[in-house]
């Protein structure tokens, strides 16, 4: 081998340790900036469906056992066992009609409520979000798109999630949204509750709800309101659905029974100043 082809090899070699080296580090880069994106992979990720075990003697009922670490991040179900007081919140995905009735009725008893609301039913519905915040309810983060935030693996993609509702609801009404979060379909991890906690946000759950979002198939009032009254407590989270026609037919006697039996309902600001 003459010596002009040993340079040309050796310049061919030290061309390619250099495109090689180059590689490596775009692709440590790379890896780097994924691992960065994801939700904080310290947690588990495991997906829990939020439950309570039911009772009917007016006393708390115990909530998800497995997943008792809900507890360590900011996260409620249930107010004080002593103090006749009702979280009345209503899950709203989209407008059905009834919700001007229901706010009536919540005025009629100078009731306040949490309407946890997604992205569309703010920007579809900026009349009701004014008047809701108007007459004093919390218009609460029920996420962007309704989907499992135990299921978002990436950080940007989660907090777009919860911060594109806040920012449609300042758009609408001007002032901040209440940082209250409540995970669609009660779907979380311990990723999700610490990530929703980094946002500044309280995750809420709720300690009695029932059949009620099937708009083609409502309970009749009767049974409604025997579950709701036979499951009353101190400290409730109640959830309920605005689209249901039974729960906007029944919601003043249901009112009226809780002042009948000396509860209060109070926002989720009594709740989280009192911790």
């Amino acid at each position: 081998m003459n010596q002009n082809n040993k340079v040309r090899n050796y310049l061919i070699i030290g061309v390619c340790m250099l495109l090689f080296g180059t590689l490596i580090t775009i692709n440590s880069s790379l890896t780097s900036k994924s691992m960065t994106q994801l939700v904080n992979p310290s947690l588990s990720t495991q997906e829990y469906n939020w439950y309570f075990n039911p009772r009917n003697d007016g006393k708390q009922p115990n909530p998800i056992q497995e997943a008792n670490f809900f507890r360590n991040y900011s996260s409620y179900y249930v107010g004080d066992p002593n103090e006749k007081v009702i979280y009345l919140s209503f899950d709203a995905g989209y407008e059905s009609g009834n919700t001007n009735n229901i706010l009536d009725t919540l005025k009629k008893h100078n009731a306040p409520a949490q309407f946890f609301v997604v992205e569309s039913y703010i920007k579809n519905n900026p009349d009701i979000i004014k008047r809701m915040e108007q007459e004093g309810h919390l218009v609460c983060n029920h996420s962007k798109s309704h989907k499992s935030m135990a299921s978002i693996n990436d950080l940007d993609e989660f907090k777009k999630e919860i911060l594109s509702v806040s920012e449609a609801y300042k758009e609408v009404t001007g002032k901040e949204m209440p940082k209250y979060f409540r995970p669609p379909m009660g779907k979380f991890s311990e990723t999700s509750l610490k990530n929703t906690q980094d946002l500044g946000y309280s995750s809420i759950f709720w300690s009695f709800a029932y059949v009620d979002w099937y708009e083609n198939k409502q309970p009749t009032h009767e049974y409604a309101k025997d579950k709701i009254y036979s499951r009353t407590h101190p400290g409730a989270i109640v959830l309920l659905h605005p689209n249901s026609k039974t729960n906007t037919e029944i919601l003043d006697e249901v009112l009226t029974h809780w002042e009948q039996e000396g509860y209060t309902l109070k926002t989720l600001d009594y709740l989280t100043k009192k911790k």
